[in-house]
């Protein structure tokens, strides 16, 4: 690992890092507010899941050789926060824990791996470049409430890139953070520095809970977040094995439930940065970004809630525009994939366009309804061509 070790990889774990803990963590926070937790089984939910992601980052990501980016279920922390103030604590640890085992025997199954590999590569090349889209706009809609710093970024990362390709984002961040102290925009800093103590709550189990967090839990855990993410590493070139990656990040939710942990799963956008060009050229040296976004993982994670304020200091239009140019390699490879074969560019496109819209239907994200109208487009265009064929 010391020799396949480089900065750039490095770089892009830590990123992937900040862009967790400044944006969607702000849901967790949400979603244990709503539900009434004290301070101590707050600190525990967040304890849980940076530690469950730190380890199966590190050990996925060294055990495959790929950078396998794992984060705790977004869109389940986002139904939580309307469902979670129904129940007991107690009900809810027991709705995790059914949650964290069904997923372990979905993805131990392998019947998840085997829906993924019936969707066409331009389909899921689409709906990675639909996930990214909005983080590329994101880098100019910034210039508009925080120019100085999302222009130094920009900057920055395309005379880095002419320059210094490989350290460009390291470059843009550098940039960005050096642009929001001249603003006075820089309001991070750590107090006392105190270990989490994470707390172990019994579960209760109950029907209501079953059918109120467990069900669509799993199934925006399942549908809007381990389905992109095995997208994420399908496009960028490796063969993820859906029966260790899925089943692995179940086992962790499983284990860590009782402290909190509501879904541990593989990450999308943040994915997306370390499979890149810009982790390192060389594909087969990327996983080193896994494993430092791990480690950064375990580390935050450790200090519980104390060093989550640190990344809550950092400007909004920092972390969007260094995040918007960190995925611009994917994002470009997200589209070349979609546009590569003629007769998939229709389905593609309805893909893509129904990703990058932000649809939410029945509760569940729109990386998983552009999967199915792109499916659903391919079917019938090339049913329509088989037609023709036959005619012919």
């Amino acid at each position: 690992m010391l020799r396949d070790a480089s900065l750039s990889a490095v770089l892009a774990g830590f990123v992937a890092v900040v862009v967790s803990y400044s944006g969607t963590l702000v849901i967790v926070l949400a979603a244990a507010s709503a539900g009434h937790l004290d301070p101590a089984q707050t600190t525990s939910w967040v304890w849980a899941i940076s530690i469950g992601s730190g380890l199966t980052c590190v050990g996925l990501s060294l055990r495959t050789r790929m950078p396998v980016i794992t984060a705790w279920s977004t869109p389940g922390a986002a139904l939580l926060v309307t469902s979670l103030g129904a129940y007991s604590y107690a009900e809810a640890v027991g709705a995790f824990l059914i949650t964290g085992a069904v997923i372990t025997l979905v993805g131990l199954t392998g019947v998840f791996g085997w829906l993924m590999r019936q969707v066409p590569q331009a389909v899921v090349s689409a709906m990675l470049a639909g996930i990214l889209f909005g983080f590329g706009t994101h880098v100019f809609t910034s210039l508009k409430t925080a120019p100085f710093i999302a222009g130094s970024v920009l900057l920055a990362y395309l005379l880095a890139k002419r320059l210094l390709p490989r350290y460009a984002v390291l470059v843009a961040l550098a940039a960005g953070v050096a642009g929001s102290a001249a603003t006075s925009r820089l309001h991070v800093s750590l107090h006392a520095i105190e270990p989490a103590r994470p707390v172990l709550t019994a579960p209760e189990f109950s029907l209501a809970s079953l059918v109120g967090i467990a069900v669509p839990l799993i199934v925006a855990t399942l549908a809007s977040q381990n389905a992109p993410g095995m997208a994420v590493l399908s496009a960028s070139g490796y063969r993820p094995g859906d029966r260790l990656l899925i089943g692995t990040t179940g086992v962790a939710s499983t284990v860590l439930a009782p402290f909190g942990s509501h879904a541990v799963n593989l990450a999308a956008i943040t994915a997306a940065i370390c499979t890149g060009p810009e982790a390192h050229p060389d594909p087969r040296r990327r996983y080193v970004a896994g494993v430092s976004c791990g480690v950064c993982y375990l580390l935050i994670g450790a200090f519980g809630s104390t060093l989550v304020t640190f990344f809550a200091g950092l400007p909004g239009e920092l972390v969007a525009a260094v995040a918007g140019v960190a995925l611009f390699g994917a994002l470009a490879g997200g589209l070349t994939g979609a546009v590569k074969e003629e007769m998939d560019r229709e389905a593609a496109l309805i893909t893509f366009l129904a990703t990058a819209s932000g649809v939410t239907l029945f509760g569940i994200g729109s990386a998983f309804w552009g999967l199915v109208f792109g499916v659903a487009a391919h079917l019938v265009l090339s049913g329509r061509r088989r037609g023709r064929t036959a005619g012919a």
